[in-house]
């Protein structure tokens, strides 16, 4: 199974979220998983390889690739469809290399905000999606909110993302995400999480994961 994150607005939490998520499902769900790092940062491959030198035990296997490999590295995992494997992808739309990372997801996970400027990014996101890989499915999840926040667009924004696909309950923000890594999530963090990973599980992942 291919699930890819990303959104056209840089900052909306993808690389953590694809190491909440990655460590969610080999820790809580037994899944394999691989983790593509295609982020021009690519902070997920740095802090891997930083473990590796700490000699800590990788619950799954992070590649730094660009997105012209793309082509090859899907052959190679899509022999597998029992195992999972999360694509964490730049913030731009720009590069045709994307075209064929959208036409094989699977699940397609959406971390966005509240503001304006990230709504707007997330529904252009949304758009080319649907129009390369209209048979894919779309989390959003609503990702860094802060709890004392009146959010004034927050049902109107839901609202406008239900026609593309599935908005979860959000995602605080919290000061101990800085602790995630390719290793393990701070137990703290867990009970945020739950609620939204255990639906998106439920809803896509263990059927792929089980057939």
């Amino acid at each position: 199974m291919i699930i890819i994150i990303g959104n056209q607005k840089g900052g909306a939490g993808k690389s953590t979220l694809t190491l909440l998520l990655a460590n969610f499902l080999t820790i809580a769900k037994k899944c394999k998983v691989t983790v593509i790092d295609m982020d021009y940062q690519q902070s997920i491959w740095q802090k891997y390889e930083k473990a590796k030198l700490l000699e800590n035990t990788e619950p799954y296997e992070v590649i730094a690739a660009g997105l012209d490999q793309y082509p090859t590295l899907f052959e190679v995992f899509n022999s597998s469809p029992k195992e999972v494997t999360l694509i964490d992808l730049p913030g731009k739309l720009d590069d045709d290399g994307l075209i064929p990372v959208f036409q094989s997801a699977d699940l397609v996970v959406c971390p966005f905000s509240y503001d304006e400027f990230t709504f707007e990014s997330t529904v252009l996101f949304s758009v080319v999606l649907g129009k390369i890989n209209p048979k894919a499915k779309v989390v959003f999840i609503p990702n860094r909110i802060k709890a004392n926040v009146k959010y004034e667009t927050q049902s109107d924004v839901d609202e406008q993302l239900a026609h593309f696909g599935f908005v979860t309950v959000p995602i605080p923000d919290r000061i101990d995400f800085q602790r995630v890594n390719t290793f393990g999530t701070p137990l703290a963090i867990y009970p945020v999480i739950i609620p939204v990973f255990e639906r998106i599980y439920k809803d896509h992942i263990h059927k792929h994961t089980h057939e």
